[in-house]
């Protein structure tokens, strides 16, 4: 089988679990040695480090609060230390609080909505910078955004909408910096998933699906796909992109 990431070295944050984990088999099957983060869920980390291991793949799991930025420096210098380098970013990480509330909601979590603007683009600024500072040249950078960014679609999404559309264009600032060292830094916006997490009821299931061009649940390993893409020598010309992977939402 092709190995085209063999010998690069991979940092997925949020890798304990759906497309974070997804994304690390991934990586790991094109030859990538793999490291992931986590905040709370040891556990899973961990499981998807010996299934990684189980397959060949050398990798790590280091616990990471995205949300405090201060902390971006040492988990990459860590990373760095456990595999020798860093030539493959994967910002998967993020949060969503508080859906459906219209930004009038004079009940909204204001701190719980602050958290999240600093785990989906304040830390994720945070890591790319440290990144950047070692990540050997040709390197790539994927972050994993929303089609939300591009089309809201219902009301009580504003502030989430707002981290991915800042992401998006942090995304394309910082391919037009790196570009002198190859580095390409480019955007993945994921569509509605099958995770573990509780699935909607099947009216708002339908509701959902029905704003898709393609009207069924995405697979992690479908959007996991494209990301790996991205990551390969076959993409070497692509950079500041915004790759829709979400079945046609923004169609």
């Amino acid at each position: 089988m092709s190995k085209p990431l063999k010998g690069k070295v991979a940092l997925v944050t949020g890798g304990s679990r759906g497309l974070g984990a997804a994304t690390a088999r991934s990586l790991g099957g094109a030859g990538a040695d793999v490291a992931i983060t986590y905040v709370n869920s040891a556990d899973k980390a961990f499981e998807v480090v010996a299934e990684l291991e189980a397959d060949g793949v050398r990798a790590s799991a280091f616990q990471a609060d995205q949300a405090n930025a201060s902390t971006a420096g040492k988990l990459i210098d860590d990373v760095v230390t456990r595999f020798g380098g860093l030539d493959i970013l994967v910002n998967n990480a993020a949060v969503s609080v508080e859906q459906g509330r219209p930004i009038d909601d004079p009940d909204a979590d204001v701190a719980a909505l602050d958290r999240m603007y600093a785990t989906n683009y304040t830390g994720i600024v945070a890591i790319i910078r440290a990144a950047a500072k070692v990540m050997r040249d040709n390197g790539r950078i994927v972050n994993v955004g929303s089609g939300i960014a591009s089309r809201v679609g219902v009301p009580g999404l504003a502030d989430y909408a707002a981290t991915k559309a800042g992401l998006v264009g942090y995304t394309k600032g910082a391919a037009r910096d790196l570009a002198p060292r190859g580095i390409t830094v480019n955007v993945v916006q994921a569509g509605l998933m099958q995770t573990s997490m509780q699935p909607p009821d099947p009216e708002t299931l339908k509701f959902m699906l029905s704003g898709l061009s393609i009207q069924r649940v995405g697979d992690p390993a479908e959007i996991a796909a494209a990301i790996t893409f991205l990551a390969t020598p076959a993409a070497s010309y692509i950079t500041g992109a915004v790759l829709d992977s979400d079945g046609g939402y923004t169609a």
